[in-house]
């Protein structure tokens, strides 16, 4: 039964299978073990990123596609979601979920679309050309989205209502459960959470299936594929399309929980770079490393700050050490962890547990 839900695709590490439980269980149980606000926006968060890092390491790692589009995705997704539940509204006690349908079909739709649009006219010319095309295209989406303000609210973004089944006000049953309100928050949290198990299930069939298998032969050797008879740039189109529709379900989930969508949050370039640190820290070509990746960048964002002020109140009498581990350098210290990372794992956390087993 776990073979066939990973697609044989077992982790081939006990290290690397405990911590892969670990996260499968924290996140599952994460609003009973860790009570906050805080702590559910950032298990919530480690959801999206799975997803979206998984959909991005299918381009790099699988298919040796270099994008730096993948954020547009990601705020097609988003902004479908916003601007469906703005303009259509929630009417009534359970209205909502036409709109937030109306909203994803369209941007699936937009997704995939300017992605097969964006391969075929670009995957012949060669990998750096092709990065710089998609880096063009996607500062144009983020200007373009920044400038309608009519529709896409500018550089504020837009700000909605949910259905009620998702809101905190809304209550499954009087009682608490561990001391947890059974409310439309938990709701929307497990909804998050569920769909982005089964996406990244989904992703692990699509690279072990013979699809995946001729993505990886592209990857190793192109011209060899082309010259088996399998056409190159068909394959890397399809795979485009799979990972910007795959980005723009995580997109649509991070509005769903987020309430709210803006160029900061889903079209920013430093979203693009998180995900670079996350397949490569976790590992390319493994979807796994994408999930360890994703975990380890979205705690530092979120609690590295935290131990930092911790570390300097300890060493407040050594001037120099309480400097050097003042808050406002968090972003020095996840530099040097993502420099030892590199380091001591070359092929990330995932390729380095299965070379040691």
């Amino acid at each position: 039964m776990l073979r066939s839900l990973l697609s044989d695709d077992l982790p081939r590490s006990r290290w690397l299978s405990l911590a892969l439980l670990v996260i499968l269980v924290g996140l599952a149980v994460a609003p009973f073990a860790f009570p906050g606000a805080k702590s559910l926006n950032v298990a919530a968060k480690i959801c999206v990123f799975i997803v979206l890092a998984a959909s991005f390491d299918l381009l790099l790692g699988y298919t040796g596609i270099v994008s730096f589009a993948h954020t547009m995705f990601f705020g097609i997704g988003a902004y479908g979601i916003a601007i469906a539940l703005t303009r259509l509204g929630v009417k009534g006690p359970g209205g909502g979920w036409e709109a937030i349908a109306v909203g994803l079909v369209a941007a699936l739709v937009l997704a995939v679309a300017l992605a097969a649009l964006i391969g075929l006219f670009s995957l012949r010319v060669r990998t750096i050309f092709f990065a710089m095309i998609t880096l063009a295209v996607a500062s144009a989406f983020a200007i373009l989205a920044s400038q309608l303000s009519d529709i896409t609210g500018g550089e504020d973004g837009l700000n909605y209502r949910l259905p009620e089944m998702l809101r905190p006000s809304f209550s499954l049953v009087d009682d608490k459960l561990f001391g947890i309100s059974l409310n439309g928050r938990l709701l929307d949290y497990y909804l998050v959470y569920v769909v982005s198990l089964v996406l990244v299930l989904g992703l692990l069939r699509i690279v072990n299936s013979p699809f995946g298998s001729v993505l990886m032969a592209i990857r190793e050797n192109p011209f060899r594929a082309e010259a088996i008879g399998y056409r190159t740039v068909v394959y890397r189109t399809m795979a485009s399309c799979i990972a910007a529709a795959v980005a723009a379900l995580a997109g649509a989930l991070l509005a769903l929980w987020s309430s709210q969508a803006s160029p900061d949050t889903t079209l920013s370039f430093d979203i693009m770079v998180d995900l670079l640190l996350m397949v490569v820290i976790g590992g390319m070509g493994t979807i796994y490393g994408a999930a360890i990746g994703a975990v380890l960048l979205v705690f530092a964002q979120n609690y590295l700050q935290d131990l930092l002020v911790v570390l300097n109140k300890a060493m407040a009498g050594v001037p120099v050490l309480a400097n050097l581990f003042h808050p406002d350098r968090w972003l020095l210290w996840l530099g040097v962890a993502f420099i030892l990372c590199v380091y001591f794992f070359p092929t990330g956390i995932v390729g380095r547990l299965r070379q040691k087993r």
